[in-house]
């Protein structure tokens, strides 16, 4: 087991010269397996947030000033962590080959922005899937040993070869058909700029090149520069209604945005997750063609 502690979040121009290093898969001559995940966890023992960060987070995702974290933020701030990991670790697969495909976040009560807190990512869930390999990144934030938000995101690493084991058939994933307007939820056509990809590169610290600009994504075969999932997933968020302090938010990434587009949210209630199901579905779709860019969940939690 390899685990690191660090003082501070790594600073992304470091992780990202590691990174030029590492377009290709970590091989080792051979010797890396694709059966297992390097065992290792990363730790930011004491993480202090940093406030004109955190600030333009919400900005340009929408979020509220009201002296709490986003439920999403973590997740951001996590990815250093992860891009660290996938580099210094004995990793096997190619980084700029990975797509995100789902993404979960659970707050177990609301987080101060001036509140110190432990974080602490691993490698977890590695198997099986029709087009390659799955595997999740696990998130945990305590704050005195309680564990106070934890996420999942997991990504696909793509590949010609078939399924090792016919016993693991992955779940074929649900077809999503764009829902009637419910006309107590939040219903709302907005704009994506074509350079909201690069603007929020430079909050978050993900520059992956298929978001920052049409050439740079055209040599990873999109037509275009696409959206940042997790930015999608925010910006559904902070346009819904106030969340509870309590509970889990749910996404699966479908087909991406491409730069400029006209996209539409569509969400429930969130006051209905009082009732007895406690559970709510948001989705945002291309405005043109009702076409899915993304189909979530909010589900109440109990407090832990």
């Amino acid at each position: 087991m390899s685990d690191k502690h660090y003082d501070a979040l790594p600073k992304a121009h470091t992780t990202y010269a590691n990174i030029v290093k590492s377009l290709l898969p970590i091989v080792n001559n051979g010797k890396v397996s694709r059966d297992q995940l390097p065992q290792s966890t990363y730790y930011v023992d004491d993480l202090h947030i940093d406030q004109g960060n955190l600030n333009d987070y919400r900005k340009i995702c929408g979020f509220a000033d009201n002296g709490n974290i986003p439920i999403t933020y973590f997740s951001v701030l996590s990815q250093t962590l992860q891009m660290n990991m996938m580099v210094k670790e004995p990793f096997p697969f190619a980084m700029l080959g990975l797509v995100h495909v789902d993404n979960s976040v659970t707050q177990y009560r609301p987080i101060g922005e001036h509140e110190t807190v432990a974080m602490s990512v691993t490698f977890d869930n590695l198997r099986d899937h029709a087009q390659g390999q799955q595997f999740d990144f696990v998130t945990t934030v305590k704050s005195e040993d309680k564990v106070i938000w934890e996420g999942t995101s997991t990504y696909l690493s793509r590949s010609k070869q078939p399924s090792r084991s016919k016993d693991k058939k992955s779940t074929p994933r649900p077809v999503v058909v764009k829902p009637s307007v419910n006309p107590k939820g939040v219903h709302s056509i907005f704009e994506v700029p074509e350079d909201i990809g690069r603007r929020y590169a430079f909050v978050s610290g993900d520059f992956n090149l298929i978001h920052l600009h049409p050439l740079s994504a055209r040599a990873f075969g999109f037509p275009k520069a696409i959206a940042h999932g997790m930015w999608s997933k925010a910006k559904c968020l902070a346009m819904m209604d106030e969340l509870p302090d309590a509970c889990t938010v749910d996404v699966s990434f479908k087909l991406p945005i491409f730069l400029p587009a006209e996209v539409e949210l569509i969400a429930d209630p969130v006051a209905q997750l009082e009732s007895a199901d406690g559970t709510c579905e948001f989705g945002l779709y291309s405005s043109k063609n009702d076409k899915p860019h993304l189909a979530g969940t909010v589900k109440l939690q109990s407090d832990s």
